[in-house]
């Protein structure tokens, strides 16, 4: 038996769809779109295709564009200074610093400048806080994107036996987290991990996330398990995932494809959080103007 085919694409473009409806919402209510400040330093080819197609999204939903692009030799002081603006703007909802950035430049410390309120990549010290607490906040995009697809597929997670490889702050532990959250029992495992084959072999839901082309196979996989595969390795062959998709499909119960499968959720998810940022910060607005009457 094949398994299922887990379409990121025809889920996305649902999402966007229903993120379109929101904006039209917000523009009616309040005269004002969302608003997302990318911000782009230096030249990196693939940084730049990964803004691109993250402003274009945004354009197709009408969530106003207030892009920044330093160049390749701005100072820390520099790149910080734009982030405070930014996050002083009450036009921008969601703020984006493009990683990896420009050799010299403190990435981690420049994402920890940007308001929790406007964190759209959920990736800020007290976003990642706020998820491994439970309590209300800014998520991470690709792990979002994967446990709506599980949930559009309707694949259980209480009680489920979840793995995920991988232990990144961008996918792995953030998801781990989101899987806690949803009351699945959650392996993380990673170089160190030992008998790697046996440990994902029990996952009734097996996420890779480990960034290294074809690393699981059919042995890794429990029969009828629901594989969503992370990874986006650029190979000789290709765009390749870390699942050997070929030897997995005969053997999970569902099974999201590289390219097509995870990717196209990210973007969906940036657009829904720039939105949920909008909608959190204008309520809080609205409640503070109430009680200053």
């Amino acid at each position: 038996m094949s398994a299922t085919i887990i379409d990121g694409r025809q889920v996305s473009g649902r999402l966007r769809k229903e993120v379109a409806r929101e904006v039209a919402d917000l523009v009616e209510r309040d005269g004002q779109p969302p608003g997302l400040a990318t911000i782009l330093v230096g030249d990196d080819p693939a940084s730049a295709i990964y803004v691109a197609n993250k402003r274009k999204a945004c354009a197709e939903v009408a969530i106003a564009d207030h892009h920044r692009h330093l160049p390749a030799d701005a100072s820390q002081a520099a790149v910080a200074s734009v982030i405070e603006e930014c996050n002083a703007d009450p036009e921008i909802s969601g703020i984006l610093l493009q990683l990896p950035v420009p050799r010299g430049l403190d990435g981690a410390s420049l994402t920890a400048l940007i308001a929790p309120e406007k964190d759209v990549d959920g990736l800020t010290p007290v976003s990642a806080g706020r998820l491994v607490q439970g309590t209300p906040g800014l998520r991470p995009c690709t792990p979002l994107g994967v446990i709506e697809l599980l949930d559009v597929y309707e694949v259980p997670l209480e009680g489920a036996e979840a793995v995920v490889v991988g232990r990144s702050n961008l996918v792995g532990k953030p998801l781990a987290a989101l899987l806690l959250e949803r009351n699945a029992t959650t392996t993380v495992c990673h170089s160190r991990t030992r008998g790697l084959e046996q440990v994902c072999a029990r996952a009734d839901v097996l996420v890779a996330a480990a960034g290294v082309p074809r690393l699981l196979g059919a042995a890794h996989i429990k029969p009828g398990a629901a594989v969503i595969d992370v990874g986006m390795n650029r190979t000789e062959e290709g765009l390749r995932g870390d699942v050997d998709f070929d030897a997995a499909i005969g053997r999970a119960g569902f099974i999201s494809p590289v390219p097509g499968g995870v990717g196209p959720m990210t973007i969906a998810m940036l657009l829904r959080n720039t939105v949920l940022a909008a909608q959190l910060q204008r309520a809080r607005g609205q409640r503070a103007v109430e009680s200053a009457r």
